[in-house]
């Protein structure tokens, strides 16, 4: 390849490429760990890391000995401490592969028509459902999952595995019903079980208001491939999470769209 000469810098298409891919990962990484307690985790790393250069400069062998002790095992605590991160890291990197992101071709090749027909089918039970809930204002936390984790949603959950209805979610979130308290997880066409704990977001710059529903369902959409629609008890309104980002006072319009798009 030929390479573009300086005095000091020697440029070649490689080179452009990989300053590229490098920009690229330090941006998904900024945005995976933005508004979250990993940033005070990598600042208190790098901190950790000033203080060690520091200290060989100094010749302060004790404190070295102690600081090299504890990089030496750094890896592991890496991965230990951004566990959460790096699984949304891998997940994002599923999400926006050539044919998951680029829809298009998969209309062309299958017929679009046929497609947003079937979504449109699944989704009005959700979609009246969540009229219905905005009008007498009850509390709702709906998740959708691309891929249903046992492991994660079972073990906090009551199993429903269920045809999805209005008359059902509206009934599982009734004030007096047992399985209201929690989120309805909704995957593989089938309203897959209820009353789920969920993870909350480590996020510490949200608006106080924000209750525990909207803390679940942004804290889902950040560890998982999750979407989350949040009806409000007080307001009615209604919210969509996604990737760790709230969309408020969503219209019914805009949430069939969404849901057109995600589910």
């Amino acid at each position: 390849m030929k390479s573009l000469d300086f005095d000091f810098l020697k440029i070649t298409p490689t080179a452009v490429i990989d300053i590229v891919l490098v920009a690229i990962l330090i941006y998904y990484i900024y945005s995976l760990i933005k508004n979250t307690l990993a940033v005070n985790l990598l600042l208190g790393m790098i901190i950790i890391l000033i203080i060690k250069f520091a200290v060989d400069a100094l010749q302060m062998e004790l404190l070295s000995t102690i600081i090299n002790k504890f990089i030496s095992v750094g890896l592991i605590a890496l991965i230990v401490i951004f566990q959460p991160e790096i699984r949304r890291f891998l997940l994002l990197i599923g999400k926006n592969t050539f044919l998951q992101k680029n829809k298009a071709w998969w209309g062309y090749l299958f017929g679009t028509k046929g497609i947003e027909r079937d979504n449109l089918v699944r989704i009005k039970p959700i979609i009246d459902a969540c009229k219905s809930m905005k009008k007498s204002r009850t509390g709702a936390l709906i998740v959708f999952v691309k891929f249903y984790d046992d492991q994660l949603f079972a073990n906090s959950c009551e199993i429903i595995e269920s045809k999805i209805s209005k008359r059902l979610l509206e009934s599982i979130f009734q004030k007096y019903s047992p399985l209201h308290d929690g989120a309805v997880v909704i995957s593989e066409n089938k309203i897959k079980s209820a009353s789920c704990i969920l993870p909350l977001t480590d996020n510490d710059q949200l608006p106080p208001q924000f209750g525990l529903r909207h803390r679940a369902g942004i804290g889902v959409s950040e560890t998982t491939d999750a979407v989350a629609v949040i009806v409000s008890e007080e307001t009615g309104e209604i919210a969509y999470a996604k990737q760790g980002r709230l969309r408020m006072n969503v219209s019914f319009g805009e949430l069939e769209k969404l849901l057109n798009k995600d589910f």
